[in-house]
């Protein structure tokens, strides 16, 4: 595998499963996640699957995911 860096090309992350909610709406409005060879995980949207990839530590997704979670995002929608 290539090296990955924050922000580069998804379609360029060979061997990666991308997964999605199953929250996820049919239009296709959501995120995908996958887990890296190293640990990390990797962040895309499912609209643009070639777009860029934001990969996170473990540490730092557990945050989010905690975060959201908790409801300090809920502001931010609906």
């Amino acid at each position: 595998m290539n090296q990955l860096y924050n922000g580069m090309s998804a379609a360029l992350m060979d061997g990666v499963v991308w997964r999605k909610s199953h929250f996820s709406n049919p239009s296709g409005n959501c995120v995908e996640l996958a887990e890296l060879p190293d640990g990390r995980v990797a962040m895309r949207n499912s609209r643009d699957p070639e777009g860029p990839a934001l990969i996170y530590t473990r540490g730092e997704a557990d945050d989010f995911v905690r975060g959201v979670k908790g409801g300090e995002f809920d502001d931010l929608i609906g």
